[in-house]
């Protein structure tokens, strides 16, 4: 069932639990996650981030999505994360998907809502959901592909999103939901992380839009579900997701190196299985469980 992040993030806050956006940069990621939400029940989002046009252009994988979407059990939101690019999100939004992000974070905050503004005014003239970030989510120091702001070069706590100035933002452009900064970072962590959790619940008193948590990998399940208690509604989860299907594609290949009839398919079937694997984790956690 397709429907817009709105709609979803409805959906989230009347169960009590968030609602995992997972980026789907081919066919086996795609299938992965929307098993594993129709297995547990669990409303999903399923996402194309600009950076991953280099593996799949969206004019490819995004009528793929918007039809699985539709065919599914279960709500699913077909999402673009960090669109930067004017262009890239008009692509989105003529596709027919239900939810756009307007990245302009690393923008100073006027052009942030100046840019927020005009996607908003378009998208919603279209019933299509935005998500826009104010704050610097962090990258962490192993890497990530989003973003340029990492632990080495800027004290994190001068990055965290300023509940005043969310209030602010929210009111000025009339955003749906919020990506804010309090200690998480795109990728692979170093170090465990510090969050500020009490942020989240600081902000929350400020707006009444969905919050949305990115760079979710390698925080703890107690952690995520603080978080949503806390008012996230919307997580952001794709690292361990990509290396659990690399780790299994890789476990296959080394158990199967003496197998000569192994093709292709054989190999990306079993990493299609380690990527739902560890979706279902994440969506266990999300859900509360």
């Amino acid at each position: 069932m397709l429907v817009t992040l709105k709609e979803i993030c409805k959906i989230a806050d009347e169960r009590g639990i968030g609602v995992g956006a997972f980026n789907v940069p081919n066919l086996e990621a795609l299938t992965a996650v929307v098993e594993a939400a129709e297995e547990l029940n669990a409303p999903v989002i399923i996402a194309h981030v600009e950076i991953h046009e280099k593996y799949v252009p969206i004019e490819v994988i995004g009528p793929i999505m918007i039809e699985t979407a539709k065919n599914a059990s279960v709500p699913v939101c077909v999402h673009l994360d960090h669109g930067t690019s004017f262009n890239e999100i008009m692509k989105a939004l003529r596709i027919g998907f239900t939810s756009v992000m307007i990245d302009a974070s690393s923008e100073d905050y006027d052009t942030n809502v100046e840019r927020t503004k005009e996607i908003v005014r378009i998208a919603h003239g279209m019933g299509v959901s935005v998500e826009a970030e104010l704050g610097h989510i962090l990258v962490s120091e192993k890497g990530a592909s989003e973003g340029d702001v990492t632990p080495n070069n800027v004290n994190p706590k001068d990055c965290y999103t300023d509940p005043e100035k969310a209030r602010e933002f929210v009111k000025n452009t009339g955003v749906d939901a919020l990506a804010i900064a309090f200690g998480t970072a795109h990728g692979v962590y170093a170090a465990k992380p510090v969050l500020d959790l009490q942020r989240i619940m600081e902000i929350k008193k400020k707006i009444d839009i969905p919050l949305v948590m990115h760079g979710g990998s390698g925080v703890s399940s107690d952690e995520f579900k603080t978080a949503i208690q806390n008012g996230i509604k919307k997580i952001n989860y794709y690292t361990y997701m990509a290396l659990s299907g690399a780790d299994r594609a890789k476990k296959f290949l080394y158990e199967s190196r003496d197998d000569d009839s192994v093709q292709f398919h054989d190999i990306v079937m079993a990493g299609k299985e380690g990527m739902k694997e560890n979706v279902k984790i994440a969506m266990n956690t999300f859900l509360m469980k």
